[in-house]
């Protein structure tokens, strides 16, 4: 039998580890902070103005402008992705900033359909589950590589199912799939606060390296956010 502590657990960081700990895992979060408040007050503005909105949507549904605000983010996700070597931490900032933007135009159609009470609600229920589930990830000992796995494919069952109901437009596959959904980017808040964490156990403060880390850790961060919200309105919005 193998020795289960020695398998799951973490080994202990040194002092100097966990002051670059702290010092990275805040600019972390501050990048996400920024990004939400963002998304958040682009979300709002936009959905106050029917001009800009009639540019999104017409009668017949998304417009070509509105498929590429939608399509948009995703597009900077694989570019922040994929070019993360080549792109300058300034770079990598402005399009982390401007991925945000985006997503709150994109987000802007929740105002339509959910009153503004109940979005804040979800938005505070969000908040606190993120939050206990980032604390949970940051302190436990125990090794989450394995349940981060088991989530991921989760998540690509999500991936799945949300595309094949796309067709079917199922009402109970869509709440199955919230459902999941809210248990994949709980669960994906604590792997990815850890693995943030022993991430920043070997970043060298000061270095150009440590900064796009730290925007990149934001931005995944920031997805378990905003999906975990996302799957909690379909819960607990009240539709106007």
């Amino acid at each position: 039998m193998y020795n289960e502590n020695q398998y799951n657990t973490l080994p202990d960081v040194t002092v100097r580890d966990q002051s670059m700990v702290r010092t990275f895992m805040s600019g972390v979060f501050t990048w996400m902070f920024i990004a939400l408040a963002l998304t958040a007050v682009t979300a709002f503005l936009v959905a106050q103005s029917p001009a800009f909105l009639s540019l999104l949507v017409t009668e017949t549904g998304l417009s070509i402008f509105g498929w590429i605000v939608m399509l948009a983010p995703l597009g900077f996700v694989m570019l922040m992705s994929f070019r993360f070597q080549k792109l300058s931490p300034t770079a990598l900032s402005l399009l982390f900033i401007v991925y945000a933007f985006l997503v709150g135009v994109s987000l802007s159609f929740i105002f339509l359909v959910y009153s503004i009470g109940s979005i804040a609600v979800t938005f505070g229920v969000t908040s606190l589950t993120f939050g206990v589930m980032a604390v949970a990830g940051y302190t436990t000992k125990t090794d989450l590589t394995k349940f981060g796995s088991i989530m991921m494919m989760g998540l690509v069952g999500i991936i799945i199912a949300s595309l094949i109901n796309f067709f079917l437009k199922s009402d109970s596959m869509q709440y199955i799939i919230s459902f999941i959904g809210v248990l994949v980017f709980t669960g994906l808040t604590a792997y990815d606060v850890q693995k943030l964490k022993n991430l920043g156990s070997e970043m060298i403060a000061g270095q150009e390296s440590t900064r796009k880390y730290a925007i990149m850790g934001a931005l995944s961060l920031y997805l378990d956010f905003i999906n975990l919200f996302l799957f909690l309105l379909r819960f607990l919005g009240k539709r106007n």
